[in-house]
């Protein structure tokens, strides 16, 4: 077992010298950001820091401080020493992956209250000094040995680290018109309001008027110049909104204040035109915190119970969004709660008949496997542990759910148990349909339309090679 151990004032002598070494990452100054409160965009902005005095992200400088304050009350004079004062001078910059040296040194001892006086200097890797400076502290008199305690783990959680690189990855694209329907509610317009704000879309805003400028208002947007087309209600904003991408007024469909199948059965009525040969089906794109690669969950919130040919339509209709994503061979994991196939659990069925159908080519463009229970298509060590040999377990991109009921509670579950970010689009249709939750903020309505800027880019790249 690790033991820590102090000096006390009797065992030191002047002269006495102790220090640790420390490189410094950029997950030290955001926890040390995240501790103190000290969001100084010279420590934490990298864009910010590029026009410094320094030109790039440095430690916050009691950073270095503290890593003194560890040697003092862990190692010299350690357990039972109690701090006085520090006086510090901070010379030089510590920037990310400088190693710094922490020496302290015993100047003076002082009888009259046990008190140590100490030299206390960091040098970086260069042996260039970044701080100097003396500390006082009361010294223990009394013997220390126990039990390192082990401190616990903490894992910094970005959760827009693909968010940013969503809306970076559509900053060059061309703004997409786009009809916002019966959007009668401040965050359905803050999102909208807000893509249209970055470049995105172009809102084409169907709905009562009357409410949805009050909407508005409530949200504090002035969208009084944008195109407003009056209707009743939600149904008919709906319709009309079918009909405008029928025709070809508009490239996508944003949900707004409605009922999902309101929507849904404007888009998929007979006589709107917007099917295809291709199954209808809605893809959530999830960023999870411990996941180390964006997650496409499908389907989750159209198709209750697929049989097996709606699952091909589902799987393909998923793999093509990975790829416009920039996923050229996306991994497909197809869900059962064994990886086993079992004549009484039809998923396990399906799966293996999708895999089939992708050896034949009646799927293409990713790597299929399944069943496989959900621990083992996202963690390897639980793929280990059972002896799954497979391209997918444990490192899936998309995740294929049997029935819209598991898919969703497994999608909510990501966003409320593990943080998870997401976005949510329809696919399937002649254009995409951006449909998100009541519940979701603005942030989450506008990675939606980046998704569908890069689906209509795709299809357009698609088109001038087939009619090339």
């Amino acid at each position: 077992m690790d033991f820590i151990e102090n000096k006390t004032f009797e065992e030191i002598q002047v002269g006495d010298t102790a220090q640790i070494s420390r490189v410094l990452t950029i997950q030290d100054i955001q926890l040390f950001a995240v501790m103190s409160g000290d969001i100084n965009p010279a420590h934490v902005d990298p864009e910010y820091a590029r026009d410094s005095r320094f030109h790039e992200v440095i430690a916050h400088g009691m950073w270095g401080a503290a890593l003194i304050s560890s040697v003092l009350g862990t190692y010299f004079p350690g357990p039972g020493t109690i701090y006085s004062s520090q006086s510090l001078q901070f010379l030089r910059p510590v920037r990310l992956g400088d190693t710094v040296t922490v020496r302290v040194t015993v100047a003076e001892k002082l009888a009259h209250g046990n008190r140590l006086i100490l030299g206390c200097r960091c040098t970086n890797q260069y042996d260039l000094e970044v701080i100097d400076g003396t500390a006082e502290v009361i010294a223990p008199t009394e013997k220390v040995h126990r039990a390192r305690i082990p401190l616990p783990q903490v894992q910094l959680i970005d959760k827009d680290r693909y968010y940013h690189r969503l809306i970076e990855g559509v900053s060059d694209l061309p703004a997409i018109r786009v009809a916002v329907v019966h959007a009668v509610d401040a965050e359905s317009i803050r999102g909208a309001v807000q893509a249209a704000a970055a470049g995105m879309i172009v809102p084409v805003w169907i709905g009562p008027k009357a409410r949805i400028l009050a909407a508005a208002e409530e949200a504090g947007l002035d969208i009084s110049k944008d195109e407003i087309i009056d209707v009743r209600h939600s149904h008919a904003a709906a319709e009309y909104a079918a009909t405008m991408a029928r025709n070809g007024d508009v490239a996508a469909l944003m949900k707004g204040s409605l009922h999902t199948d309101e929507l849904m059965s404007a888009v998929l009525a007979h006589d709107a035109g917007l099917r295809t040969a291709r199954r209808v089906s809605h893809v959530f794109l999830m960023d999870v915190p411990r996941y180390p690669r964006p997650l496409l969950i499908t389907d989750a919130a159209i198709n209750i119970a697929p049989d097996l040919l709606a699952k091909r339509d589902i799987v393909q209709n998923a793999i093509d969004l990975a790829q416009a994503l920039g996923i050229v061979m996306p991994k497909v994991a197809i869900l059962s709660a064994v990886e086993t196939v079992n004549n009484k659990l039809q998923s396990t069925l399906d799966a293996a008949a999708l895999c089939k159908m992708a050896d034949r080519g009646q799927i293409t463009g990713g790597v299929l496997d399944g069943p496989l229970a959900f621990d083992n298509a996202i963690s390897e060590q639980a793929a280990a542990a059972k002896s799954i040999q497979s391209n997918v377990a444990g490192r899936a991109d998309i995740l294929l759910v049997p029935d819209l009921e598991s898919g969703n509670m497994l999608a909510k579950q990501l966003q409320y148990f593990a943080d998870a970010q997401s976005a949510g689009i329809v696919l399937g249709a002649r254009v995409p349909i951006i449909l998100t939750s009541r519940a979701d903020d603005a942030h989450v309505r506008m990675a939606s339309c980046a998704v569908a800027q890069l689906l209509i880019r795709r299809a357009t790249a698609n088109s001038s090679a087939l009619s090339a």
